[in-house]
This record gives structure tokens, C-alpha cells and sequence, in this order.
């Protein structure tokens, strides 16, 4: 078979050598340069990549993945999309041979999106951007997904157990352009929830909290807004939003909305929790965090966020013991906590000060 690695990039020079190290397994690397202003052209072909530079005007992200598409050789059985501060761990290539067969269309694969500041993983869910050839395109400006415009049905797709992808991003650069790029999305394809849900998401992180409020709520009434996942989701972004509104009253509910939409997942009761913590209600921060712990399996959607999976839950509720006197409980709580995150001097300081307040109570 004939696997080859495409991608887009711009400035990422100094992301050349571990990304074709990494990429080293595949019989062609393929890249779109966009208008980079440092050596990142020139260092690629040098490590034997394939390059075409070729601004995108006016920029979209599907429009670049697109032409970096175009680039790849009509032969080719796989195509691997990644990107410069992309690293496959080695020996992904002959996993991928031994799940692909010619009904395939696409591979789902394990992505760490981001890593806490000790190196441990943070964001972790599943993609697909590994396809066959022929019949896939990009859509949409931002957030851009694979869609297929080929003839009669897709290939299926087939999990990859043992491919793991992780995302080591360059922190100066700006996702300012995001928003832009997704109303004008919402605007191409109204009709589209996803869309609809991250500008909403979108609209929060930048604290334009009734925009997110409104947009969110206009993606809960879509008819095709079904996944759980995601609705629920949207109804804790409006939580938080109303909570940064002062609305608590509001918020609360729009999180135990959230916890009925998807009793499922860890996020939306820990959300509660950390309301009810701000509030001083300490024996809800105890009874939402034990319900979020007894979700033993983590999703494998982006939904899934670090925190959940993390210090957090233990965290919570080693104060909540602590501030009801429940000495016992709060130690054991701190020390599962310190566990998961051993070099958080925060937690070392919080163990420390339970078990002295134990010996002396």
C-alpha cells in the first residue's frame, strides 16, 4: 500500500525536523506551505518532503486542506492528515496496515490535544483524518471536517488501537481569526449544529457572554442537534455564562439540565460542583463530585475535558470534607488528589494542612 502524509503550515520551521522524524513511516510526505516567512519550505524539502507554497486568499482552512489534497498522488491507498506540532508515536504505519482493508474509508485513532504543564496528558479523544484517496473533501471554514462527495456509499471507518497522535501547538501563535472564520461557517450553513455549537463555545471563551447564551440556545433547537454529548455540552457554556453574569440562580439549572442530558460524562456534574463550591454548599460539592466519580470510563469524544479526568474531583471534595470536619475523609480525598498530580505544590500545601488539622482536632 501507498501511504502518504499531507499537510498545510505556515511559520513552523522549527517544527520541521521532529514532525518528518515522525512522519518518516509513510512513502511520501506532501505539504502546502501558505506563505511562511521563515525557512519552513526550504527545511521541508530538505528533510525530503514534497512542497508547494501557494498563498489562500481569502484564508480558510478547508480551502488549504483542499489544495494540500490535490497535492497528493492519485495512486495513493492512505492519506494521513496531520500537522507541524503533530507527532505520531513510532510503529503507526504498521498499525494502520494491519486494519486497512479496500472496504475502508477512514481510520479513527487516539489524539492527545493538550498536556498539563508536568508533561501528562491533558485533552485526549479519538479522530479520523487518516481516509482513503479518493471521494473525501474538506468543509467548512474552521473546525473543518471530512465530508464525502464520492460516489455510492463511504468506506467504513475502522479503530485504530495502538495509533497515538499528540499535539505539542506553538503557544505564541493566535486563533483570533476563529471567530470570523465560524460566524462566517454559521453563515455558509446555518443548518449545520456543530457549527452552531462551537461559535457559540467560541463566543464564550471570549467572555461575549449573550452572544454565547444566544447562539447556544439556538443550537439546542435545531432539529439536528442530537448528539448528548454536545447538547449537554452547550448547556453548560450557558451556565457559565450566566454564572458570569450573576445569574447563579439561572446557572444552576442550566447544569443540572446539563446532567440530565448526559448523566454519562463527568463534566456537568462537576461543573455543578464547583458553583455549589463558590456558593459554600458543601455537602452538594461532596454528593455531585461522588456522582462524578463513579463515571469510571472515559468518553473517547472531544467532550471530554482534562480537569474531569484529573485532580479536580478529589480536589473539590477534600475541601468540602475539610470545611464539614470530616478530618478522615478530607485526608484520603488530598492524597488521591496529590496522586494524580504529585508536583502541584497546591495540593502538597492542602495534604499538609488537613492532616495537621486531623492531629490536633
Amino acid at each position: 500500500m501507498k501511504v502518504v502524509v499531507y499537510a498545510i503550515c505556515k511559520n513552523e520551521a522549527k517544527f520541521v525536523d521532529r514532525w518528518m522524524d515522525s512522519m518518516s513511516e509513510a512513502d511520501q510526505v506532501v505539504v502546502l506551505d501558505t506563505g511562511s516567512e521563515d525557512d519552513t519550505a526550504e527545511r521541508l524539502r530538505q528533510r525530503g518532503a514534497q512542497v508547494t507554497v501557494e498563498a489562500i486568499r481569502p484564508w480558510r482552512f478547508d480551502t488549504a486542506r483542499n489544495r494540500s489534497l490535490e497535492l497528493v498522488d492519485e495512486d495513493a491507498d492512505i492519506c494521513v492528515c496531520t500537522d507541524l506540532d503533530e507527532v505520531f508515536h513510532p510503529g503507526w504505519r504498521r498499525i494502520l496496515e494491519a486494519v486497512w482493508t479496500p472496504a475502508v474509508g477512514r481510520v479513527s485513532y487516539r489524539y492527545t490535544w493538550s498536556f498539563r504543564p508536568d508533561g501528562s496528558e491533558g485533552v485526549v479523544f479519538w479522530i479520523n483524518k487518516i481516509h482513503s484517496r479518493h471521494g473525501y473533501r474538506w468543509a467548512h471554514p474552521v473546525h473543518e471536517v471530512l465530508e464525502w462527495t464520492g460516489e455510492g456509499e463511504p468506506g467504513f471507518t475502522v479503530t485504530a488501537e495502538g495509533i497515538q497522535l499528540d499535539h505539542h501547538p506553538d503557544p505564541s501563535k493566535s486563533r483570533g481569526q476563529y471567530l470570523k472564520l465560524l460566524e462566517l461557517s454559521v453563515e455558509e450553513a446555518p443548518e449545520d449544529d456543530r457549527n452552531m455549537h462551537y461559535l457559540g463555545r467560541e463566543y464564550m471563551y471570549r467572555g461575549q457572554w449573550e452572544d454565547c447564551i444566544r447562539t447556544l440556545k439556538r443550537h439546542l433547537a435545531m432539529p439536528s442537534a442530537v448528539w448528548k454529548d454536545e447538547r449537554a455540552a452547550s448547556m453548560r457554556y450557558i451556565a457559565r455564562a450566566s454564572a458570569a453574569m450573576g445569574k447563579r440562580k439561572e446557572a444552576r439549572n442550566w447544569y443540572l439540565q446539563a446532567i440530565a442530558e448526559a448523566p454519562h460524562l463527568r463534566e456537568p456534574y462537576l461543573d455543578l460542583a464547583m458553583l455549589l463550591y463558590e456558593d459554600g454548599q458543601w455537602e452538594g460539592v461532596l454528593y455531585f463530585t461522588g456522582c462524578a466519580l463513579e463515571i469510571t470510563e472515559r468518553p473517547r469524544t472531544y467532550i471530554s475535558e482534562a480537569e474531569s479526568w484529573g485532580s479536580r474531583p478529589y480536589d473539590l471534595r477534600a475541601v468540602a470534607f475539610y470545611r464539614t470536619g470530616r478530618m478522615k475523609e478530607a485526608l484520603d480525598s488530598a492524597k488521591k488528589a496529590l496522586l494524580l498530580e504529585p508536583d502541584n505544590e497546591r495540593l502538597q500545601k492542602n495534604a499538609e494542612l488537613i492532616e495537621k488539622a486531623g492531629i490536633t482536632s
